[in-house]
């Protein structure tokens, strides 16, 4: 299994029966986080000034990331899960890929994190998201919203011309620039992204300093930067994302614990070109999470990590899932009516409610058990309460 794959023309199916109607705030459409606490969420925008941008020359190096954090109850309006400008960008490149009008794809649906809601008192852990290549930090939305709910803040970072869109406060909206993937371009990738959570981590610092580290300094909510506890820190990410925070582990002792879902550490698979994790394996705790034919039984560069892992590591299986199960894909497909056979292809045939319900349940435990110190029994063994989940041998 290469590192990275795109959804393709599914990704634009789903967006088909996502308008929303007359009312003045539909429903969301993904599944509601289930922690003790309200989320909120700010978008930061974040220049690296020291940065020349890798794929846009002449440019230095911009992100948006999300934070999404617990809250006390409040009547703040819900954040869309894309906004305007990134979304109808999206709209206009499935729109072409499916045949239809652009105007009748609706990517702007609520979640149900509140935008610039008061932060919860107390210090939290932090915990960094990075998608899959060629994917928005918008399809974490599931999972990041559960670890908010449950008391981390969460930061969700968009690999700027990676994405199909990146929209940042000016209205500006960032185009995919990345060439066509190469051995030579995935690891140019990687340590792209590396850099983007190591420049992520660092602006964070300057906001617990008291610092506000947004481009045009926009008000923040009051206290987001005493509630991030910078001493415990977890990094997660879906397919190249889960290679990315591997290497970042790898590259920067800040952050404690990891996890990847689905991603191969592989740049070639014919040539076996393997990233550097793999080879010299991590001294933190580690969680793999895999679906379909894709396991450390089917992918060397697994393989090679965990003979040379040097810590606490588990692996999970979803036999019945596929690539992007691990990803909102797997609820909007179905809420969009996909035929079962195409939609196989993507998210296999898991139950996708369920199948979020354990990934947030293990995802969870994982980070309460290493960045908290909560003991667990749900890595003992498989657990009637997530029977699609297996622990290969």
């Amino acid at each position: 299994m290469p590192p990275i794959k795109t959804l393709g023309v599914l990704t634009g199916a789903l967006l088909l029966t996502t308008t929303t109607t007359a009312s003045a705030t539909p429903d969301p459409v993904l599944p509601a986080p289930t922690g003790p606490h309200r989320v909120g969420s700010v978008d930061l925008h974040l220049v690296d000034e020291t940065r020349p941008d890798p794929w846009v020359p002449g440019t230095t190096r911009e992100l948006v990331v999300t934070l999404r954090y617990p809250a006390p109850r409040t009547d703040h309006p819900r954040t869309a899960f894309l906004p305007p400008g990134a979304a109808a960008v999206v709209a206009e490149v499935d729109a072409a890929r499916l045949g239809v009008d652009p105007a009748s794809l609706d990517y702007g649906f609520p979640t149900h994190a509140r935008a610039n809601a008061p932060v919860l008192g107390g210090r939290h852990p932090v915990v960094l998201y990075s998608p899959g290549a060629g994917e928005s930090r918008a399809f974490g939305t599931a999972l990041t919203e559960q670890l908010a709910s449950e008391g981390y803040v969460v930061v969700a970072i968009d690999h700027t011309h990676e994405a199909p869109a990146v929209e940042f406060p000016d209205g500006r909206v960032a185009r995919r620039a990345v060439p066509r993937q190469t051995a030579e371009v995935l690891r140019a990738m990687i340590d792209t992204r590396v850099r983007d959570a190591q420049f992520v981590l660092d602006r964070l610092e300057v906001l617990t300093r008291g610092g506000n580290p947004d481009a045009a300094g926009r008000e923040l909510p009051h206290l987001l930067g005493r509630s991030l506890d910078l001493s415990r820190v977890g990094a997660f990410g879906h397919s190249g994302g889960g290679f990315t925070a591997a290497e970042l582990m790898r590259s920067d002792r800040r952050v404690d614990a990891g996890a990847d879902l689905d991603g191969s550490m592989t740049y070639s698979r014919s040539a076996l070109d393997f990233g550097r994790v793999a080879h010299e394996g991590l001294d933190r705790p580690f969680l793999l999470m895999s679906a379909g034919d894709h396991s450390a039984a089917t992918d060397p560069s697994w393989r090679l990590f965990l003979g040379n892992h040097r810590s606490w590591v588990r692996q999970l299986h979803l036999p019945a899932g596929e690539h992007f199960s691990y990803t909102d894909h797997q609820v909007l497909l179905h809420r969009a009516g996909v035929p079962a056979q195409a939609r196989a292809g993507a998210v296999g045939t898991v139950d996708p409610l369920r199948s979020t319900a354990s990934q947030r349940a293990y995802l969870g435990a994982h980070f309460d058990l290493h960045l908290r110190h909560r003991p667990t029994r749900l890595f003992d063994g498989p657990s009637p309460a997530h029977p699609d989940v297996v622990f290969p041998g």
